[in-house]
């Protein structure tokens, strides 16, 4: 059993979507058994994406919820069509202790994605963590920390733009 999770950029350039999804199915496809399971906010852009790839091998989902209010304080209604999809798909539900979507939310969800995880997918620019904690790199780094190995997607003329909501 191999489990995958994901951590990524929600504002891909439109032009990039394909690029990542494409590099996606490539990833977990070299890491695909029987029983492979993805770990995955599903939040739009590179979270969905991967939900989608792993959905599309076969594979088991696993959806971590960062607070009880993401859905309505957080999916903006041009994600909300497949935020619903992936929900209804997920083979295991995880909705974190949290009341509303903050820093200490995405954080704890991101602890719970490396707490699961053989492997990270990172769906990363390679830019250095912000600062304000809970960003792609800084789950990056942490992985590193604790010795998962990690997988960074960023194809060839990928980039990030403004964040649209579809995938």
């Amino acid at each position: 059993m191999v489990t995958l999770a994901v951590t990524g950029h929600i504002d891909l350039a439109d032009a990039t979507t394909a690029l990542v999804r494409e590099a996606l199915r490539h990833v977990i496809t070299q890491h695909r058994d029987d029983e492979l399971t993805g770990v995955s906010c599903i939040a739009a852009g590179a979270d969905s994406l991967f939900a989608e790839a792993v959905l599309g091998v076969g594979g088991r989902l696993v959806v971590v919820i960062p607070s009880r209010d993401y859905r309505e304080a957080k999916v903006k209604p041009a994600h909300a069509d497949t935020f619903d999809r992936l929900c209804l798909a997920a083979h295991e539900t995880l909705v974190m202790p949290h009341e509303t979507a903050n820093r200490a939310a995405y954080e704890a969800a991101n602890a719970v994605l490396l707490e699961r995880a053989d492997r990270l997918v990172a769906v990363w620019d390679g830019a250095p963590p912000s600062g304000k904690g809970g960003g792609t790199a800084d789950v990056v780094v942490a992985a590193r920390e604790v010795g998962i190995p990690v997988d960074v997607v960023w194809p060839e003329g990928a980039r990030r733009g403004e964040v649209t909501g579809r995938v």
